[in-house]
């Protein structure tokens, strides 16, 4: 009979836990696109915003069904290496990830990033018909900031999202040396000063 009661007691306890879990909504996400370069360098810079949740490498706005790395850089399947970043709407808005998207790019060149050139490489950011508006303001504003050049990175509406090899993921984490002596060997740093000052 007492092990009948445990057995009760356990249930109705799991019950109760589960049926709190359940009441418990589920947390919402929002996501945003860019496209900056070299995606380990975007992947890197974004994770550490306070409020972003994921930060994944990929590919973007091209005509190719799930395109490898080869395909892009091929520069004929139309994609750009871009980052999907997953954040929590409650800690941080869509604005304030523009106003840090546009420090991470040279958005005057429009002929790839840094050291890397061509269309894959060009700066964007690709989003919903919620997005567009603050997107094109945040872009007026970051063009009025501009140290030089003009601005030329476009706002382009957001397309299918190809996660890229695993071998691209976290790559900065992956591959601290090899990162580090990229990026700076690409210049990437020297030209945002130039860019942007400080």
């Amino acid at each position: 009979m007492r092990r009948l009661i445990i057995a009760f007691a356990a249930l109705f306890a799991m019950l109760g836990v589960s049926s709190a879990l359940a009441a418990t909504p589920p947390k919402k996400t929002e996501t945003a696109i860019f496209a900056g370069g070299c995606f380990w360098c975007m992947e890197h810079d974004m994770q550490g915003v306070p409020g972003v949740i994921k930060v994944e490498s990929g590919y973007t706005g091209g005509h190719l069904k799930n395109p490898s790395y080869r395909d892009v850089t091929s520069e004929t399947s139309g994609h750009y290496e871009a980052v999907r970043v997953t954040y929590d709407p409650a800690k941080l808005d869509y604005g304030f990830l523009l106003f840090r998207y546009w420090k991470l790019v040279d958005p005057t060149d429009d002929g790839g990033q840094f050291c890397d050139r061509g269309p894959s490489y060009r700066p964007a950011v690709f989003v919903t018909p919620a997005q567009r508006p603050i997107a094109e303001k945040s872009r007026a504003e970051a063009a009025k900031r501009l140290k030089s050049g003009t601005m030329k990175a476009p706002i382009l509406n957001v397309q299918t999202f190809w996660p890229a090899e695993e071998y691209h993921r976290d790559y900065a984490k992956r591959n601290k040396l090899n990162y580090f002596a990229y990026r700076t060997g690409c210049g990437r740093d020297a030209k945002l000063k130039q860019v942007w000052g400080g």
